[in-house]
């Protein structure tokens, strides 16, 4: 419990930094969020290679993208994804109901504007997980209501 607690602080503070920088005049708030996100694809690669080195091969995309929510997001957020839907045509949904590293600012309506700049490390980290699966995807995040999200994936094809 207590290596949650500490991601979850690192998450916020990371986060917190980056956009204090950038009001401080050091950088754009566009560039806070490519900048988290390259953070988090840099984590998900690392993260992906760890946890895949003593399993079978994948058969294709849907079982990678199974495993990206069963067994991945298990591991780093402490839970498996809610639902996981795909139109079959290399678009997939990730929802997450109750996603932690949006819990801690979701006591109301105001913070919502604020919850893309939480997402953007974990779509970084989605999409760095897939890419060293061999799947080259953009990753989206959506909320309409906190704490839940969604994970918008859409595998590009090679």
């Amino acid at each position: 419990m207590a290596d949650e607690a500490l991601f979850l602080l690192l998450h916020n503070e990371m986060v917190a930094g980056l956009y204090r920088a950038a009001e401080q005049g050091e950088g754009e708030n566009g560039r806070c969020t490519t900048k988290l996100e390259s953070m988090g694809f840099r984590v998900g690669q690392g993260l992906i290679e760890r946890f895949t080195k003593d399993t079978a091969r994948f058969k294709d995309e849907l079982d990678i993208m199974k495993f990206i929510c069963k067994d991945f997001w298990t591991t780093v957020f402490k839970k498996q994804i809610d639902n996981l839907r795909t139109n079959h045509q290399g678009i997939y949904v990730l929802q997450d109901n109750k996603f932690r590293l949006l819990t801690q600012i979701s006591a109301g309506k105001q913070y919502l504007e604020h919850a893309p700049k939480y997402l953007a490390f974990t779509c970084g980290l989605i999409r760095g997980g897939l890419s060293n699966l061999g799947i080259k995807s953009i990753v989206t995040a959506e909320v309409s209501s906190m704490p839940a999200c969604k994970f918008q994936v859409m595998i590009q094809k090679m």
